[in-house]
């Protein structure tokens, strides 16, 4: 049977057939490869050029491969953080015409990290709290969304950087299953699987002396329970209030949306006696913020990154002479501009924002220095250098001035690019 390409991009396939399929992925020639840290996985993956994109490409069976590829699609469709699904070829030959395994070829996360590369100098414990904390948004997002994964660990996930925070994405979903809705037992066993699985890996990093001191594996396994307990209480428990104290429910609406999540639906019903209220939410879109400032800017960010720079644009906005203060502010929940003077509305002023301060911002950092970082880290990054200068100086020193500081004095010593 001759290769087949199935994808998702009518590009891809020209683009893919430039690669030496006709050879095991373990024999790839060096110059079609890109060298990335990579995890470990139980395929043979390698990362490699196709076009002006990089690529990972996953060996595995026929049947896996194609499996692997529709959940990855479903996981897209449902705004989950995964990799990128390009493309599944099968029916792959070598130069004698003996069957070689099918592959799967996804997208690289630029500026992602396997979390072995992460740990290649001690990792404190702080950092590894919040490793915890993105696993657990991540497996609570697909909770929601009624994807069990079966095989959540480290190994399977990638982290990038989020405004001081990281950002988890599932990089294998060949284990998951899709359903309309989890039950409390497919969630247990999700989580349990993930503890097990966390706290093995860690052990083997205290094995070969790359795990700090005062790290705990098991304690750490268990730590991934405790904060997606915490986290699905909080986003599907039941509120009773007292009847007419309305603003309460406002007020747990608003702290959904602090978490990054947006309310899509609720059910409000009243006490048979009229003296109470209960209001049960149906979370269901995560990404509060980061939908604000791409409606507002076209910035397509991640959601710490998001928050941090909506805080920013709103302080910006209000130094504006046509800013008209009773406009609705950027991460206002219901905002409309209507009834306010063109150039005092919040998308107007967010878009010189963009082009008057943001991007000539992030321009000034040379592309050599940036290393992995894109363009909402470095500014991100930025505003806490500001923030720290003026903490020292006891006033606020300008984002010139911050900019100037960075280059010349973090940037050089603190990043090295990790792609190409």
């Amino acid at each position: 049977m001759a290769m087949q390409i199935s994808a998702t991009n009518p590009e891809h396939p020209a683009l893919l057939l430039e690669l030496p399929w006709s050879l095991p992925l373990q024999e790839w020639p060096e110059d079609c490869l890109v060298p990335l840290p990579r995890g470990i996985s139980r395929h043979v993956v390698r990362y490699a050029r196709a076009g002006t994109e990089i690529i990972a490409v996953k060996e595995l069976a026929e049947r896996p491969a194609l499996r692997e590829y529709e959940l990855l699609r479903d996981l897209d469709r449902l705004g989950i953080p995964a990799v990128d699904p390009l493309a599944v070829l099968t029916g792959r030959t070598d130069a004698a015409g003996e069957p070689l395994e099918s592959v799967l070829v996804t997208r690289h996360l630029r500026g992602s990290m396997p979390y072995r590369s992460m740990f290649e100098t001690t990792m404190r414990p702080e950092t590894m709290h919040r490793l915890m904390d993105a696993l657990a948004v991540l497996l609570v997002r697909l909770h929601l969304a009624g994807f069990a994964w079966g095989d959540c660990s480290l190994s399977n996930t990638l982290f990038r950087r989020d405004a001081g925070a990281y950002a988890a994405y599932l990089v294998d979903a060949e284990t998951g299953e899709l359903h309309p809705r989890l039950s409390p037992g497919q969630r247990e066993y999700d989580l349990d699987l993930a503890r097990v699985n966390i706290s093995g890996e860690l052990l083997d990093l205290e094995a070969s002396g790359a795990l700090h001191p005062s790290v705990d594996p098991v304690e750490f396994g268990h730590e991934i329970c405790t904060r997606y307990d915490g986290l699905w209480q909080e986003l599907t428990r039941t509120s009773v209030y007292p009847a007419g104290k309305y603003h309460y429910i406002e007020r747990r609406i608003r702290r959904l949306n602090d978490l990054g999540f947006d309310v899509a639906e609720m059910q409000i019903e009243h006490s048979a006696n009229g003296d109470s209220v209960t209001f049960v939410p149906k979370v269901v879109d995560a990404g509060h913020h980061q939908r604000q400032l791409l409606r507002l800017t076209g910035l397509d960010t991640e959601e710490n990154q998001a928050r941090r720079l909506l805080n920013d644009l709103e302080s910006w906005m209000a130094t504006q002479e046509d800013y008209a203060p009773g406009a609705p502010p950027a991460s206002s929940r219901l905002h409309s501009a209507k009834g306010y003077p063109e150039a005092a509305r919040p998308e107007v002023l967010a878009h010189r924002w963009v082009r008057d301060v943001f991007r000539p911002t992030v321009r000034a950092v040379p592309p050599g220095l940036r290393g992995a970082m894109d363009p909402a880290e470095i500014y991100h990054e930025l505003l806490e250098h500001r923030w720290y200068l003026s903490e020292r100086a006891q006033h606020d020193i300008g984002l010139d001035t911050a900019v100037a500081d960075y280059i010349a004095n973090v940037l050089p010593e603190a990043r090295a690019p990790l792609e190409p």
